[in-house]
């Protein structure tokens, strides 16, 4: 601790008393004041000016004495160290600070003012100031110091927040100044000025209007003095803030395949597909992204409040969907439009006989819109078209097509006609059965080839024909068989089709036929009206009585016109 030495003379004394007191204590007893500027920076290789005035108690007594003024730094022993600035000869300030630091005015006028030069990063600290005025002023400020900072770069001064299209003013300035040091030129530097002239960029200020991409680029301010290179220099990071802007849409098809868009171009997209649709903006601050199904309205729910919107299976018709971005600075939105594909779905052909031939029409359904045309035999008919034996016409309109054939000549049972449809995703087809007379009839609908439903209906025509060449015989035979009969059962004649009869061995022979057991001419031109029995669960059982061997079950009898 230091301490000070004070004199005292009391009356009727022989000689001065003498005390020590703490550094500090007089200030509240006597009134010792201060003004000083506390916290100094100053650029290394600068320098700079500390005004400061001090004040102390002062009687005509000390006018004979010489006022001599110090600067300390704080850790110095004022009886073992060297100031840093003195007006004392007698103690004069140290070596590394004696033509540096220097005391301006006549201290008579109450200033400590001090001038620094040529600034060096060890004169960074604390100092205080001292005032000595023969025995009876004796006194060092320590309660209030002056705190040199001495940095190595410049100071940019920007505004708190910095917005795209609003004119901004920077500042560039080098921490203190004074008179008598060599002139200082200033320039800038970063990608924000590339709309500037040079000469703008040769000031310590700098008039720019910023952009969205000038957000997070560097800029510099470059000090140098006359006669030297850049002595020192110091960059900054631009933080501009800016609306929403160039949004972007990423598809994710089952977790896998990606694209980016910026438009508002269509995407085709399969039905039943899975989609992932990431919506992004570029802002600052960052923006709020939502998902809205169509054009977003006010006060309209987002179907997504998030910058993903998921469809799980994408349905036959699902439209148009939003993205909406937005910050305190301004919105931005894009729309993407989902048009659904899906292969050809065949309606038809429908055909009928009219007077001047055959006309046949065929529909199909599909995204995109299919192409539909005929297979005529081996000829392949399409568009809109027409000679003497058929005439073809075409139309589509959004994603039906459809096409119309008319036959007027060449038609035949074997002839094979067939609808096709198809796009990009698939096809369809189906064939039909030409029996000149008679309807037409859709033999069936194969996808993608054709069928063999048509050799199935002439086997089962074969199988009826042969059938009712059997049955016209047996019937012949029955017949003949029945001019030989006596007194035996007419079966065949009496049971009821569908129903279940037992043939009695007890019935009167008169229910079996007429008199004399022998058809009249009439009845033998009658023809029998059936064509088959069908005999369904017969059991065949002994009979208890020989007489009754004749007896016969059934359980159904079914007839075929």
């Amino acid at each position: 601790m230091q301490w000070f030495q004070l004199e005292v003379v009391p009356p009727e004394s022989p000689g001065p008393l003498r005390l020590c007191v703490p550094p500090g204590s007089l200030q509240e007893k006597s009134g010792y004041e201060l003004r000083l500027k506390e916290s100094v920076r100053v650029q290394k290789g600068l320098c700079v000016h500390v005004p400061c005035s001090f004040s102390y108690p002062w009687t005509s007594w000390y006018s004979s004495a010489v006022l001599y003024i110090y600067w300390y730094r704080s850790r110095d022993n004022i009886q073992r160290d060297y100031p840093v600035a003195s007006n004392n000869p007698h103690k004069p300030a140290r070596t590394e600070t004696a033509n540096r630091f220097r005391l301006l005015e006549d201290p008579t006028t109450n200033s400590c003012s001090l001038n620094i030069s040529n600034a060096k990063r060890s004169d960074t600290g604390s100092y205080f100031f001292r005032v000595e005025r023969g025995y009876d002023v004796k006194y060092s400020y320590t309660d209030k110091k002056l705190h040199l900072q001495v940095t190595e770069e410049p100071d940019i001064h920007v505004p708190e927040r910095l917005e795209s299209g609003r004119p901004t003013r920077v500042t560039c300035n080098l921490p203190g100044s004074c008179e008598g040091g060599r002139p200082l030129t200033f320039s800038w530097v970063g990608a924000a000025l590339d709309s500037l002239s040079p000469q703008a960029l040769r000031s310590s200020v700098l008039n720019l209007t910023l952009r969205p991409q000038d957000h997070g680029t560097n800029l510099t301010c470059q000090v140098k003095q006359e006669g030297y290179t850049v002595i020192t220099e110091r960059t900054i990071l631009l933080n501009v803030s800016y609306a929403p802007r160039n949004l972007t849409i990423r598809i994710f098809r089952n977790v896998t395949a990606f694209e980016i868009l910026q438009t508002t171009s269509p995407l085709p997209i399969l039905e039943g597909q899975a989609l992932w649709l990431l919506c992004a903006a570029d802002s600052n601050p960052p923006a709020e992204l939502s998902w809205f199904r169509g054009s977003p309205a006010l006060n309209t729910t987002p179907i997504s409040s998030t910058g993903i919107l998921e469809l799980r299976q994408v349905g036959s018709e699902e439209g148009e969907f939003t993205c909406h971005a937005w910050n305190l600075l301004g919105s931005q939105y894009v729309s993407l439009s989902l048009p659904v594909h899906y292969p050809p779905q065949l309606l038809g052909p429908s055909c009928s006989w009219e007077e001047e031939g055959l006309h046949c029409s065929c529909s199909s359904r599909a995204q995109p819109a299919p192409s539909v045309r005929w297979q005529l035999g081996e000829r392949l008919l399409e568009g809109n078209f027409s000679n003497t034996s058929f005439k073809v016409t075409f139309n589509s309109e959004g994603p039906w097509a459809n096409s119309s054939l008319s036959l007027s000549e060449g038609l035949s049972s074997s002839l094979r006609l067939s609808c096709e449809a198809g796009n990009v995703h698939g096809a369809q087809s189906a064939t039909v059965l030409l029996l000149p007379g008679k309807s037409v009839s859709l033999a069936g609908v194969v996808p993608g080839a054709l069928g063999g439903a048509g050799a199935m209906a002439l086997l089962s025509l074969c199988s009826c024909l042969i059938f009712f060449c059997i049955v016209k015989a047996r019937r012949k035979q029955a017949s003949r068989r029945l001019k030989g009969m006596d007194d035996e059962d007419a079966v065949m004649g009496t049971i009821a089709l569908g129903s279940k009869q037992k043939c009695q061995p007890e019935s009167p022979p008169e229910q079996a036929l007429p008199a004399g057991g022998v058809p009249s001419s009439g009845e033998q031109q009658e023809e029998l009206h059936y064509a088959n029995l069908s005999f369904h669960g017969v059991q065949l059982r002994e009979p208890q009585d020989p007489a009754a061997a004749s007896t016969c079950e059934y359980s159904e009898i079914n007839t075929t016109r």
